[in-house]
């Protein structure tokens, strides 16, 4: 092969490089002048003034902030289970503009692309933890119709909860858990669609020291295996478990 050709190939190799690594280190979620005020009687009061927000493939992100700093509320816009204030700016996963998303498509990524874990636990209480866990593989994901999906919905949502130690509670109702297991059980029911992302809203703050311990050691775990985690937290020794902090203050992030 000649210089020349050489040369050519070396250059298409490095570009076709280059763009593997800049896909790569494209942000899985991306948030940009994100606002939103909230409306309590007669009077405005401002929450998010402006967040940026941005996580990668694999990455977990602590969000650390006093009480009332709008954490939740940040997680919620990420989410799409609130809308921002008009005029804001917009959110983007795997580069695509998702805000605007209505319907099916709006359903589809907060039930497929993104899995939600909160402080308290909601379960269904007439449910067993198999139940519970198995929801978000029933609503809007269309495999009710479809029996092999189902079955094999089943099978890795057992899976989880065997991982989880749970084996011997799937037929158990919320009531009979302790707080520890009803959270894995939320867990299990984030997971149960394979999301690309866990946004987790304090989720060791209802749980006492050695249990909530247990809790971060089990979404660390979901983390070395590739899980994108953004979690809200008040509390710094939870926030160091993350590989970076963002602080929220006076309505913005800042790193």
């Amino acid at each position: 092969m000649s210089d020349a050709k050489n040369k050519n190939t070396k250059n298409e190799n490095a570009l076709t490089n280059a763009s593997a690594n800049a896909s790569a280190n494209a942000p899985l979620l991306h948030a940009r002048d994100l606002q939103k005020t909230y409306r309590l009687g007669q009077v405005n009061v401002p929450v998010l003034r402006g967040a940026d927000f941005a996580i990668a493939r694999g990455e977990w992100v602590a969000i650390l902030g006093s009480s009332g700093s709008g954490k939740s509320t940040l997680l919620h816009l990420l989410g799409l289970l609130d809308e921002p204030d008009p005029l804001s700016g917009g959110l983007w996963f795997e580069g695509k503009p998702v805000t605007a998303l209505r319907g099916t498509a709006r359903n589809h990524y907060r039930n497929r692309l993104v899995g939600f874990v909160f402080q308290f636990y909601h379960l269904l209480p007439e449910l067993n933890v198999l139940e519970n866990s198995l929801l978000p593989c029933k609503v809007g994901a269309g495999l009710m119709g479809w029996p092999s999906a189902r079955a094999a919905a089943r099978q890795r949502t057992i899976e989880l909860l065997h991982g989880f130690g749970l084996s011997d509670r799937l037929n158990h109702r919320p009531r009979e858990l302790s707080g520890g297991e009803r959270q894995r059980v939320a867990i299990a029911r984030a997971l149960a669609n394979q999301p690309q992302l866990l946004l987790a809203d304090e989720p060791t703050g209802n749980l006492d020291a050695r249990t909530g311990g247990e809790i971060l050691d089990m979404i660390a775990q979901l983390h070395r295996k590739g899980l994108s985690i953004a979690m809200v937290t008040h509390d710094p020794a939870v926030a160091a478990r993350a590989d970076r902090i963002v602080h929220l203050t006076d309505g913005k992030v800042t790193g």
